[in-house]
């Protein structure tokens, strides 16, 4: 199934078009720094909120009311998929994320199941909803986790300092290794391609925990996964954003996986990302999420650099080097819309 085209000033710079503007959206545009949000969670766990359409589409739609942003993205979590597989997932307080059964032998990933995607369709509807809401104005983002972020918390079973179970199953065993991450695709590309037929039109695949790699790991354990699932994905028809944390030191490496559009994180310039890819793709980022903490005029002149560093070319979406943090002032994300609205080469 391949989607028809929608004409949007996101989707024009993902596939380096021109545009009358800079696009700009931020991840995690939905969450604790919106007091809106905030009035949700207080009544509903995260969980709960990704399985009901009505509360994840509330949270996915406020921030385009609040912050006139040019893509919604839609309210969902990285690590939604691991519960159709057969693990269980749960949020601690202050915790975050903790897989109850995680993979640590051969025989825990035979069981993983690959069959029950179809579980995941409250994300899907979550989807329609919004872009019934949005009526064309701007288009939805949906997401999945990479294979190297998916697998990682799968083994470790939560967030991970060091990886050590991971990189163990990596060096020690490299045959479950595969086997694994060719599972974790196969549950992967039906879910964004479910996203897609609900409307979505652009998928963003999240390595969140990348940075923990070196580049000849991720070369050899990490991107044919990667570049099997982007490729999977780009069949529906909808450009790829493809962002890893961490992962300048081997931008090159993780822009052969894949992707239309490149996310960048703020660890290194913007234009020399660009460069080194040869501008072969799109890219998005990079403004360090702390520097919406800058008085105004810092900010106003970090957000006018950055868009200087990428000139006229066109493809350049504005965003942060990661996900907006929860004590962020909601008039600075504000400002930093019309800072990028109101610039001009």
């Amino acid at each position: 199934m391949r989607v028809a085209p929608m004409t949007s000033r996101f989707l024009d710079a993902c596939r380096r078009r021109p545009t009358d503007v800079r696009p700009v959206w931020f991840m995690r545009q939905a969450g604790r720094y919106l007091r809106q949000y905030r009035e949700i969670r207080s009544r509903h766990g995260i969980l709960e909120i990704c399985k009901r359409p009505d509360l994840a589409a509330a949270a996915t739609l406020q921030p385009v009311e609040i912050l006139d942003v040019d893509a919604a993205i839609i309210f969902a979590d990285l690590l939604l998929p691991v519960e159709p597989m057969g693990l269980k997932l749960r949020y601690a307080a202050g915790e975050g994320p903790i897989i109850g059964n995680p993979v640590r032998s051969g025989s825990d990933i035979d069981t993983l199941s690959t069959a029950n995607t179809d579980d995941l369709g409250y994300v899907g509807e979550s989807i329609q909803t919004v872009v019934r809401a949005l009526s064309g104005r701007v288009p939805v983002i949906g997401f999945v986790g990479a294979p190297f972020t998916m697998a990682s918390y799968m083994i470790e079973g939560g967030a991970s300092r060091n990886f050590i179970r991971t990189k163990r199953m990596m060096y020690a065993e490299e045959t479950l290794w595969r086997r694994l991450m060719g599972k974790i695709v196969d549950v992967l590309a039906p879910f964004a391609s479910l996203q897609v037929a609900a409307g979505a039109r652009a998928i963003q695949v999240f390595d969140s925990w990348v940075g923990a790699l070196g580049p000849d790991d991720y070369v050899r354990f990490a991107a044919p996964y990667s570049r099997a699932l982007i490729e999977r994905i780009r069949a529906t028809g909808v450009p790829v954003i493809h962002f890893g944390t961490g992962a300048s030191g081997f931008f090159r490496e993780l822009h052969a996986a894949g992707g239309d559009v490149m996310g960048v994180d703020w660890r290194i310039n913007i234009d020399q990302a660009w460069m080194d890819i040869s501008y072969r793709s799109a890219v998005q980022g990079n403004l360090d999420p702390v520097a919406l903490f800058a008085p105004l005029p810092e900010l106003k002149m970090r957000v006018a650099e950055l868009l200087k560093r990428t000139g006229a070319r066109p493809g350049h979406i504005f965003n942060l080097g990661h996900g907006i943090l929860p004590e962020t002032p909601v008039d600075h994300v504000k400002a930093v819309v019309q800072m990028v609205r109101e610039f001009h080469t």
